[in-house]
């Protein structure tokens, strides 16, 4: 932070900014714990604990950045895993965790039973730490640790440690996730970041910034948008053949800089800000672009993954499904970036469109 005058001038850094937990108390939410953090910058989030430590809402200045579904923060349902089910508690937010072991639609065959999107959003987190910053100790960092365990006896047994950090006076969130197979033989491994971004970050006219090889995942006549000659990385007006469950996506092989680096965000010209997202090409080599533009319900997904969300099934067949062997850990690192800067807006249009 440029401005030091905290030695002077603060009693308590929480003026500034940090992080605060608490439970919500009323409706489909209650019981359910929850960490507001402050980055002192105009970016503050929500961070539902119970829910994988996912993040529901998220705010810069007076802008939300993220899409909330009509449901808002739920609880965790834990046995959610069958079918569509997981759409009936899905809020939302900033990201919301697929896998461990399965992205897509529900699907059945001799591996098993396997509901959408699998059941790591609905698993609660063990807060290991918290680490506050610390003005009066020139200590700007600030994060929050958890555990989550996907596991039964007799089968799959994950646990997802989760570090979510940043800094006072940086407008920057980090995720540090490290999945391991904490059982005794090998098991197939699928994770995706589904990050939800709504208005009035996404408006008419905001652009949706990405690179790479592209291919639509409907075809014929459903695909309406995803086709050569049409602008869909430009926000339309809300759709009519978007209503109910109108929705088209692009799965993306995503290109890195020279450092092995994928970046990929939204720029919206009027509000005079963009949202950049990170995340290296090693770890997360595809990017699945949503799109649901629905009258009321207006949204758009940038979605890191291990995979595009086919299912297991269908990336088992492709010979492309990851296996984790018994012990063996993964590490992913992604990092969203709120900038208001017109010369590192203009960068990162110049290096990361077409």
């Amino acid at each position: 932070m440029e401005d030091q005058k905290w030695n002077t001038h603060l009693s308590n850094s929480a003026q500034v900014g940090g992080i605060e937990t608490s439970i919500l108390d009323n409706g489909a939410g209650k019981g359910t714990r929850i960490a507001w953090i402050n980055t002192g910058t105009g970016l503050r989030y929500k961070i539902v604990l119970d829910r994988a430590m996912d993040i529901a809402d998220a705010f810069y200045n007076q802008h939300s950045l993220a899409w909330l579904s009509h449901l808002g923060v739920m609880g965790p349902q834990p046995f959610s895993n069958q079918g569509t089910d997981w759409l009936k508690n899905f809020g939302g937010g900033l990201f919301v965790t697929c896998g461990l072991d399965h992205i897509g639609g529900p699907e059945s065959d001799e591996y098993g039973t396997r509901g959408l999107h699998g059941p790591i959003s609905n698993i609660p987190a063990e807060i290991e730490s918290i680490i506050q910053p610390d003005l009066s100790a020139g200590k700007l960092d600030m994060s929050i640790v958890g555990r989550m365990r996907q596991s039964q006896p007799l089968g799959q047994q994950f646990e997802l440690k989760r570090t979510i950090s940043g800094a006072l006076g940086k407008a920057v969130i980090r995720i540090q996730d490290e999945v391991v197979n904490l059982g005794n033989t090998p098991a197939p491994h699928m994770l995706l970041y589904h990050f939800n971004f709504g208005w009035p970050l996404v408006d008419e006219g905001t652009e949706i910034i990405w690179k790479g090889k592209w291919k639509s995942r409907e075809t014929g006549v459903k695909n309406k948008i995803f086709k050569e000659g049409n602008d869909f990385r430009k926000c339309p007006k809300p759709l009519a053949d978007h209503s109910g469950g109108g929705e088209e996506a692009a799965f993306i092989d995503v290109d890195a800089d020279s450092s092995g680096q994928c970046v990929c965000g939204l720029y919206n010209a009027n509000l005079g800000i963009a949202v950049t997202l990170k995340f290296p090409k090693k770890q997360l080599p595809w990017l699945t672009n949503w799109q649901h533009w629905g009258k009321g319900e207006y949204v758009t997904g940038l979605e890191p993954g291990t995979n595009t969300p086919i299912g297991q099934a269908s990336a088992r067949n492709k010979k492309e499904l990851l296996f984790l062997a018994p012990g063996e850990r993964r590490t992913y690192d992604l990092e969203i970036e709120v900038l208001k800067n017109e010369e590192k807006i203009q960068d990162f249009l110049k290096n990361n469109n077409y």
